[in-house]
Order: structure tokens, then C-alpha cells, then sequence
């Protein structure tokens, strides 16, 4: 029996704050529902063979199939990813491309509903001051928008692409690995001075769960709630 919703997460970190904000709309919602790690099964970037044209079912060998028969049945889709390198993650990125094969001719996740939950080191509401210095080193290289609002918009035209109902985003606040690394104190490449202050040693007292940014928590449990809403 397939569930009302189905959550997934591109982070490979054991437990993370992604992983917790997806869970945490699913448990909001009350309704039947599923949470996948991307990282704990196989699936591959799209091939391109075109072979899923005839039937949609992705011909690859891989946990994909079975993962598209899940989101199949589902209602909605939870997706929650992260910005490494200021990119979209490469977990939600290659099941993003996968979701071509549910796509051409019979649109199978038309009217479904979508949730976007990105996890990212600067969040538009966090910290205005070390966001202006952050869109500042940014142009520099190609646009003033924060990584995290970049994820969030390309997974927001994927869904819409697949025709689904974009619901909602949440922006969630991150943790440079830095502070766990081991080395973030000593190295010359650490991002703890940067996003920190220059002197601070690298510590995972620093870290900040999901569930104790108040604002962020608050609007997991509304999104969760107006799924159930939308859904019952």
C-alpha cells in the first residue's frame, strides 16, 4: 500500500538537519507517509537511453524504479536537498533527472503536491549582516542571490515542470562541516572565520539543529498541517 506522502532527502549526513526538517512535515501532516534517504540506496544520474518513453518506468538497474512506483502512489512529495559548493546536491539533483521518465506523454505526477525544504549556509532571514558581505563576494562571480534561493527556485521549476502544485519552501539554517572536520580551527581553507568570526574555534557546540531555529520550525509544522489540510 502505497503512502499519502512521500518525504526524501538528498543529504548523505546520518541524521541531519535536513533529513529532521523533512520528517518533521511528515509528522506535522498526521497522514500516511514514507521518509527516503537518497544516500542509503542507488540512484544513478539519468542515462538518457530514452528507454522509459514507451511505458514511463526508467529501464536503469537501479533502486529508482522501485522508488518512482512509491511517488506513483503517492500524494505529495516532501524533497528536501542542500547546497554544497553553493550548487544543488548531487543525491536530489540525479533523482531529479530521473523524474523525466514519469514525465513525457503521461505526466504521472501531475497535481501532486510539492514541498521544497533546502538546507543551506545563509538563509535570506539569517543574519543580515554576514548576508550582505555573502551577496557582496557573490556577485563577483555571477548573481547577488544566495546559493540556498537558487536550490530552492530550480527545484520549485522542476516540480512545476512535472506539474505538480508547489505548496511551500522552507529555508533551513545549515552548519559549515568545517566545525566538525577535526581541522577547523588550524585550517587555512576553513569557512569558521568566515561565517563565525575570525578567531572562533571550530566546535560542534556551534552547530544549530533545525528544531531550535523557532521561525523555521514553525513554518515545517504549517506547511505539515496544510498538507493534511489539502490531502484529507
Amino acid at each position: 500500500m502505497s503512502s499519502v506522502i512521500l518525504g526524501i532527502s538528498g543529504s548523505p549526513v546520518p541524521n541531519s538537519n535536513t533529513d529532521r526538517a523533512v520528517k518533521g512535515v511528515l509528522q506535522a501532516s498526521g497522514l500516511d507517509s514514507e521518509f527516503v534517504k537518497l544516500s542509503e540506496i542507488n540512484v544513478k544520474p539519468c542515462q538518457a537511453c530514452k528507454q522509459c518513453v514507451p511505458h514511463n518506468i526508467c529501464q536503469v538497474k537501479d533502486d529508482f524504479p522501485r522508488l518512482a512506483e512509491k511517488l506513483k502512489g503517492a500524494q505529495a512529495l516532501v524533497i528536501g536537498a542542500y547546497c554544497p559548493y553553493g550548487m544543488i546536491d548531487a543525491y536530489t539533483k540525479a533523482f531529479l533527472e530521473r523524474l523525466w521518465s514519469m514525465r513525457h506523454v503521461n505526466n504521472l505526477n501531475r497535481g501532486k503536491l510539492g514541498v521544497i525544504i533546502v538546507n543551506g549556509l545563509f538563509p535570506d532571514s539569517y543574519n543580515q549582516r554576514r548576508r550582505k558581505f555573502w551577496v557582496k563576494y557573490l556577485k563577483s562571480f555571477y548573481t547577488p542571490k544566495l546559493p540556498v534561493t537558487q536550490v530552492a527556485q530550480a527545484i520549485e521549476r522542476e516540480l512545476r515542470m512535472e506539474r505538480m502544485e508547489h505548496v511551500g519552501t522552507v529555508l533551513i539554517k545549515g552548519n559549515v562541516p568545517c566545525l566538525t572536520c577535526g581541522q577547523g580551527s588550524t585550517c587555512e581553507m576553513s569557512g569558521v572565520p568566515m561565517i563565525h568570526g575570525k578567531g572562533t574555534k571550530a566546535s560542534s557546540e556551534l552547530c544549530i539543529g533545525v528544531e531550535n531555529q523557532t521561525e523555521v520550525w514553525q513554518e515545517i509544522t504549517r506547511i505539515g498541517k496544510l498538507l493534511c489540510e489539502r490531502l484529507s
